[in-house]
């Protein structure tokens, strides 16, 4: 094939001319040399020359093949997760290719009208869809008919085309596949995965996710599922069982709290104001509420500061039953500290309370217990100077119409969290032995290279969700700071301690939906720690609309260094990625004719014509926004290390016969699916899983709380 100024592969395999006159030929040198004057010796080597030359014509002509049918179908790439390959260098991602300036080229020519037959689909393949339109109701045999048509298999001629949608053209413009990956050293600096709703975001973040479960160091993976994918949760389990993990594995659910671990948000800290922080920081902070939102985060210090001193583990419950009555608390911390003062003073409280009355009771302490009343009088005349117990007293001085007012912000907030059963969940009783369902903390999780997944069940109830959510990504933010300064075995032992940083995996889908102000901090600073985020989400306007300032949308988008983009609906967000890329030469053709008449009658010619091919350069996007909106489903642009471009598909999710959970494990599995209805698409129908084992569990799948079981039998490869 000679070299041209433009490659062009959409048209006929002319090369299949000179392979026919080549077989011609040689047949001609191998049974009749004297036909072309040659000696059977030399017959015989000019028959190999012209079979060596129709072979490399025929190897063209495969290619030029290849690449049309490439356009129209790609070959079809499903994996099993055992399938996936895991490495200790780089994070797979499916098949793919750098996109470069050839692929735009390619691009540019297909948009050609003059090739739209090698684009469109075939007539045949017409009028196969059309006839199963029109015989969806026949009656048999004529629906037979219609079900052989859309058989998909190999061996129907007209197969229907997968259902994912978009244009084949910006995967087929490149049939030489290879694995494409990134460097595990990438991860750190974070990933965000944006595409618009059933594109294959929770697909992807499966083939991630059993990646760091099987990787040899033990990594630890945290998965936060705001809407409750069963076949995510099913999968998490599944390979953390055949990683030998199980024991490992964490299930918080708040919709199903009966086999749910629990967790407190506030119940390790590194400083006792962390407590407040992690409260107050989920109310609003804009206008007016600023005001309040500080009062908030003073008052919930002052009852975290009395726990702190009494011995107690604060968590939401004891926090929103002091925040509605501080009078309780005021006793209960004051008794405490007379005794290690002052022995005699509760002998003179008691007094003073007996002689109170509605008339000597100060008119800001009306409604206030008379006990409550009496120790702040005998405060006040001894002058005690103790830092929790002012605070207290500052509290139970407001008057208590106004003190109602000034709290009505944070009570909303408390009463999500400590509502119904979600209560048993976020405030656990650490005494009652005999409630099996484990408890957590991050740092825990990290030190034992733990497997945590949770749900939040958004779709019941969104409210709750953020809340929780966001006090997870709060106490997050805490422990990276503990682990930055610290390390992660900080308090352990010598001889157990390890100086390497320990990999935490952050996957974070619908991230938007549990974002707050204190993730930013989280990813900002989170990779010293080692915490690797992962967050998936549809548009950038969701981000926006959840922080509700631009400027802050920025910041959190600007701390994602590799940007993984499925198909987007909105321009604007297909933008941050295309705007990103440089512009790039492309060859266009142009043909010139024209004709010129001679003004005089005696000359020899009437007229001259020409005819001319130009070539020209023209500067264009790499890509553009509508390539991005017109992306098939399990297909992704990646823009990683710092500027390289790659096409991706990911491998679609094939079933393996040992995809076996606990039955409570199971039967949350079926409740997610019958109450999400996240029954995906047809083209991830194939994720179901085979069949299914069951165990008698009854509590959570967790360390201590999985049975063994036995080894089923495993597909091969």
């Amino acid at each position: 094939m000679a070299e041209h100024a433009m490659e062009s592969k959409l048209r006929p395999a002319v090369e299949l001319y000179t392979v026919a006159i080549c077989i011609a030929a040689t047949l001609l040198c191998l049974h009749a040399p004297w036909a072309v004057a040659l000696s059977p010796e030399i017959g015989l080597i000019a028959a190999l020359a012209y079979a060596l030359f129709g072979c490399i014509r025929l190897r063209q002509a495969w290619d030029v093949f290849r690449y049309r049918r490439n356009i129209r179908r790609l070959p079809r790439y499903e994996l099993t997760s055992r399938q996936i390959p895991v490495s200790r260098q780089r994070l797979f991602m499916g098949r793919g290719f750098p996109w470069t300036r050839l692929h735009t080229q390619r691009l540019v020519e297909a948009q050609d009208p003059a090739v739209a037959r090698y684009i469109d689909p075939p007539l045949v393949q017409r009028l196969a869809r059309g006839l199963e339109r029109h015989l969806e109701y026949a009656p048999f045999p004529l629906s037979t008919l219609a079900r052989f048509t859309a058989w998909d298999s190999a061996f129907n001629p007209v197969r229907p085309l997968p259902a994912v949608g978009g244009s084949a053209l910006l995967h087929g413009v490149e049939p030489d596949e290879i694995l494409a990956s990134l460097p595990l050293g990438e991860r750190v600096g974070h990933t965000l995965v944006l595409g618009t709703t059933r594109v294959g975001k929770t697909r992807l973040a499966e083939v991630y996710i059993t990646q760091d479960i099987h990787r040899r160091e033990h990594e630890v993976v945290i998965v936060f599922d705001p809407k409750g994918d069963p076949d995510l949760l099913k999968r998490m389990y599944v390979e953390a069982r055949r990683a030998g993990r199980e024991q490992e594995f964490y299930v918080f659910h708040l919709g199903w709290p009966e086999i749910s671990a629990r967790y407190n948000a506030v119940g390790r800290v590194g400083r006792i104001t962390e407590v407040a922080s992690r409260i107050a920081g989920q109310l609003s902070g804009e206008g007016n509420s600023a005001a309040f939102r500080e009062f908030a985060w003073r008052f919930v210090n002052i009852i975290a500061r009395a726990l702190n001193e009494l011995g107690r583990r604060p968590d939401y419950l004891q926090i929103q039953r002091h925040v509605v009555n501080i009078d309780a608390l005021f006793i209960e911390y004051a008794q405490q500290f007379f005794t290690r003062t002052d022995p005699q003073a509760w002998e003179v409280v008691v007094q003073l309370e007996g002689k109170l009355n509605e008339k000597n009771t100060p008119r800001h302490m009306l409604g206030r217990e008379k006990r409550v009343v009496a120790i702040e009088q005998y405060l006040a005349a001894k002058r005690v100077f103790d830092p929790v117990l002012d605070g207290l007293r500052s509290a139970v001085r407001y008057d208590r119409t106004y003190f109602d007012k000034i709290v009505a912000s944070l009570l909303p907030l408390l009463e999500k969290l400590t509502t119904g059963k979600t209560a048993q969940l976020l405030a656990p009783d650490y005494t009652n032995l005999a409630d099996p369902r484990p408890i957590f903390d991050w740092l825990q999780i990290m030190r034992k290279r733990g497997i945590v997944y949770v749900g939040l069940d958004a779709l019941t109830d969104a409210e709750v969700a953020a809340a929780v959510g966001n006090s997870m990504f709060a106490d997050l933010v805490s422990v990276a700071g503990h682990i930055y300064k610290h390390g992660i075995d900080h308090g352990l032992p010598a001889s157990s301690q390890s100086a390497d940083k320990v990999p935490i995996n952050l996957h974070a889908d619908e991230f938007n939906e549990l974002m707050g102000d204190e993730f930013i901090p989280l990813i900002n600073k989170g990779g010293g720690a080692g915490i690797q985020v992962t967050a998936y989400t549809q548009t950038l306007s969701d981000i926006e609309a959840r922080i509700g300032n631009r400027a802050k949308a920025g910041q959190v988008i600007g701390n994602f260094n590799t940007l993984q983009m499925l198909r987007v609906r909105e321009t604007a967000t297909a933008e941050l990625l295309t705007r990103q890329l440089p512009k790039v030469n492309v060859l266009t053709r142009t043909l010139v004719s024209g004709a010129t008449d001679t003004a005089d009658p005696h000359a020899a010619t009437d007229f001259t014509s020409s005819s001319q091919d130009r070539v020209s350069a023209t500067g264009v996007p790499l890509i553009e926004p509508a390539h991005i909106v017109s992306l098939p489903k399990g297909q992704m642009f990646s823009f990683q290390e710092g500027g390289q471009l790659w096409k991706v598909r990911m491998p679609l999710p094939k079933p393996s016969p040992d995809d076996a959970m606990p039955r409570d494990l199971q039967e949350l599995a079926q409740c997610m699916r019958a109450s999400y209805n996240e029954q995906a698409g047809q083209w991830w129908k194939a994720s179901g899983g085979g069949p299914t084992l069951d165990f008698d569990l009854g509590r959570a799948a967790s360390p201590g709380a999985v049975a063994t079981e036995d080894s089923s039998t495993r597909e091969a490869p």
